[in-house]
């Protein structure tokens, strides 16, 4: 998963995260963008060397909360003029979420550092609800789950604009792959006709 993360970052794919999708790409970012080898989750390495993403109840007063998980609607604060912002039209949200692992708010200013941007956040600015990465024409992902509120005639704004990226993209793969046919055929062309010149040069030199 975070090959594929760092695939669709570096090659300019559009990337939509979900949950599990937002700290692996978080993973990711530590890693290959900010340099910090060994970050991971504590989901998957119980002491890693960067704790990027950790257990909610690891977050200081939440405790009290009376569980591990998040889970339910929550509201969340988006960054005016971000891609997430511009999606919904709006300055805050509410999310269902179901989850029990965090970003680590103490990493955030060197991701936002390296260029990461933090689109959305809880009320109380301790949770990360939304990354964005603007070096890229769609790399998204969020903390919650959109597909709990999204329909078929009622799409969530998030997969509305996730899939027009990718109809883009693949608009945009095949004009290219069609302008190298073009560009191969027409260079075919050329090699067949300085072929038949040489090939006729040849002939007349030997006529000769």
């Amino acid at each position: 998963m975070i090959r594929a993360i760092e695939f669709a970052r570096g090659h300019k794919i559009p990337f939509f995260g979900i949950c599990l999708g937002l700290q692996t790409a978080i993973v990711e970012f530590a890693r290959n963008v900010c340099g910090l080898a060994g970050a991971h989750s504590t989901e998957f390495v119980s002491q890693p060397a960067y704790k990027v993403i950790y257990k909610m109840r690891e977050l200081v007063g939440v405790d009290q909360m009376g569980g591990t998980m998040r889970l339910g609607k929550y509201p969340c604060r988006l960054t005016p003029s971000s891609k997430a912002w511009e999606m919904y039209g709006s300055d805050e949200v509410w999310e269902r979420h179901r989850h029990r692992y965090e970003v680590n708010p103490e990493y955030v200013p060197l991701f936002e550092e390296k260029g990461l941007v933090v689109s959305g956040k809880s009320p109380d600015r301790i949770f990360v609800e939304v990354i964005e990465y603007p070096d890229h024409p769609w790399f998204l992902a969020c903390q919650f789950h959109p597909e709990f509120k999204s329909k078929p005639y009622e799409p969530h704004p998030i997969f509305k604009s996730f899939i027009g990226a990718a109809v883009e993209y693949r608009d945009h793969r095949k004009d290219e792959e069609a302008e190298d046919v073009a560009g191969e055929a027409a260079a075919d062309e050329v090699a067949d006709i300085e072929a038949e010149v040489k090939t006729e040069a040849e002939e007349t030199v030997e006529t000769t």
